[in-house]
């Protein structure tokens, strides 16, 4: 795949934070991961997909000279930074799950190590690409599994939300078992079969429905004909009337039913063709089809052939967005997490093993029974495999669907759902830092030895609150913080500390957001991306405008 200026495909936040990185000398190798949160209402799975677009991306990403004279025009960037970025190429690892394996809540997608700077800018890119076409896939999964076997057709393209979104799905509904695509770029593109058949506007032209038919059956055999412009049955008695009147030369190959009562119209236009004999026609079925209305159908026994679906499938209509992340998990070899209400991030680099009774999330290093789900697939910014294909994905979902519990399968929310554990060293990593330990090493060799046997794990003393932590009465006036207060030493400022000029370590808070024992950060970012995040009381404008996040810098201070 190819996305001319994909690295533009960028929020300004991410150029922002990486030429604060550049600036602060922070070149440490960062692992970030990409899962979703949770799954919407009715799913029981996601279908991961969008992984190999991702790859040709990476492997041609970098700072061209229109994206850089753009950049110029956005703000003052040093030219130390441009030249960096002019000079960037992704240069990490990129460990994912193979397309058309089956995920679930938390469980990583993808994870990349990089530079810090050099993975913070793929945020983005990384989660259109991904976070698209596993929606996509997982959409088409549960209507192809509706279709019990019966072929799909998709032909959602013109409602879908783009050109290059439409194109992208296409490929994913392949992978997740739809037979064909209406649309001519998406087969090009991806080698997926061609469908089409007819539209009422041909019938329409024509002085009478019955003329039009004979017009199309003249050229097109063995087409199916669109029945349902005036009258549905009528139109299955035109189709009869043909078949009389061509005799042997009669080859159409089924007719559409595209709109009303598709149950009964179906169940009264197979009457109608199997008394003519004509019982190698097939039905079609379209019009605001999704899986649950094709599942229902045919639990009423409707005798449907075939389904096309549109615009349900191509904008995943019930579940248009993925609680989708991709998060710092670790940095310079530390584990790092965020404990802010119901968005928690697992620390530490990580693996996902597959069990006949569930999955366990572990952390990268363990060996754990099961299959290990997370392969290599970049190192040094290259690949080191040849780019999958969807029909590889496609078998890939049908192998692995098949030790899964048909429960787990339906359209209704298993019971029990599918478990989904952590391993005790990662659950041992992820209480310490909920129970609100701080990362920086206050206990003596037990802390240390823990550090050396879990890397990644938090930096943390004994696990006590250290004894000079206890609050205390804030002083009156703010003072600035020297780096000796007893609570800058636990990386957790009391009321009435701001930050002071210089680069403080102590007032860096080591853990995201507040948590069980741990107090709310008293540094306030005061613009995010630009946008004002609010001022401190008393602050003249100019000084606000600075604050807001416009060259010159910003400002943090306790309001």
């Amino acid at each position: 795949m190819t996305l001319p200026q994909a690295e533009l495909f960028a929020d300004l936040y991410e150029l922002r934070m990486a030429r604060a990185y550049r600036a602060l000398g922070m070149e440490g190798e960062a692992v970030f991961s990409l899962f979703v949160r949770r799954l919407p209402p009715g799913r029981n799975l996601h279908v991961a997909c969008g992984v190999e677009d991702l790859l040709d991306v990476l492997e041609g990403w970098h700072f061209g000279a229109e994206s850089l004279a753009f950049l110029r025009g956005v703000e003052a960037w040093p030219e130390e930074f441009l030249s960096w970025l002019a000079a960037l190429r992704f240069s990490g690892s990129v460990r994912a799950v193979p397309e058309g394996t089956p995920v679930f809540a938390e469980e990583p997608i993808l994870e990349i190590a990089a530079p810090i700077a050099e993975a913070q800018l793929l945020e983005t890119l990384a989660m259109a690409l991904v976070g698209s076409q596993t929606l996509f896939a997982s959409k088409a999964f549960r209507v192809v599994r509706a279709a019990a076997g019966r072929p799909v057709v998709e032909f959602g393209s013109r409602r879908a939300q783009g050109l290059d979104a439409a194109v992208a799905a296409s490929r994913a509904f392949a992978l997740a078992g739809v037979s064909a695509t209406s649309n001519l770029l998406s087969a090009a593109r991806h080698g997926i079969p061609a469908a089409g058949t007819v539209a009422h506007a041909f019938i329409q032209a024509f002085a009478s429905e019955a003329e039009a038919f004979r017009a199309f059956a003249r050229l097109y055999p063995e087409t199916v004909l669109l029945v349902d412009t005036y009258d549905t049955l009528r139109g299955v008695a035109r189709v009869v009337d043909l078949a009389r009147a061509l005799g042997p030369e009669f080859r159409l190959g089924g007719i559409r039913l595209d709109s009303g009562d598709l149950l009964a119209l179906s169940a009264g236009a197979r009457r109608m063709l199997d008394e003519a004999g004509l019982h190698h026609v097939r039905i079609f079925a379209s019009g605001g089809l999704d899986e649950r209305e094709v599942a229902r159908l045919l639990a009423a026994h409707a005798p449907i052939d075939a389904f096309g679906v549109g615009t349900e499938m191509s904008v995943s209509g019930d579940a248009p967005a993925l609680d989708l992340a991709y998060k710092l998990v670790a940095y310079d070899g530390v584990g790092r997490t965020k404990l802010s209400a119901g968005k928690r991030i697992l620390p530490g680099a990580k693996q996902v093993f597959r069990r006949a009774d569930g999955d366990v999330i572990a952390l990268a290093g363990e060996a754990l029974p099961g299959e290990p789900l997370l392969v290599p697939m970049m190192a040094g910014g290259r690949r080191l495999a040849p780019r999958g294909t969807w029909r590889e994905g496609r078998a890939r979902l049908a192998a692995a669907v098949a030790s899964l519990p048909a429960s787990l399968l339906s359209l209704d929310p298993p019971d029990p759902p599918w478990p989904v554990a952590l391993s005790p060293a990662l659950e041992a990593e992820w209480q310490a830092a909920r129970a609100g330990r701080c990362r920086r090493e206050e206990g003596g060799g037990e802390a240390r030895d823990r550090l050396r046997r879990h890397p990644s794990a938090p930096r943390c003393g004994a696990g006590r609150r250290p004894p000079e932590a206890t609050p205390r009465p804030a002083p009156a006036p703010p003072r600035r913080c020297g780096g000796s207060a007893p609570a800058c030493r636990t990386g957790r400022p009391r009321p009435g500390w701001r930050a002071g000029g210089g680069d403080s370590p102590h007032l860096r808070p080591q853990v995201e957001g507040g948590a069980e024992g741990l107090a709310a950060p008293a540094l306030v970012p005061a613009a995010e991306g630009g946008v004002r995040m609010g001022v401190a009381a008393g602050q003249p404008g100019a000084e606000a405008a600075r604050l807001a996040g416009g060259a010159g810098g910003t400002a943090a201070t306790r309001g």
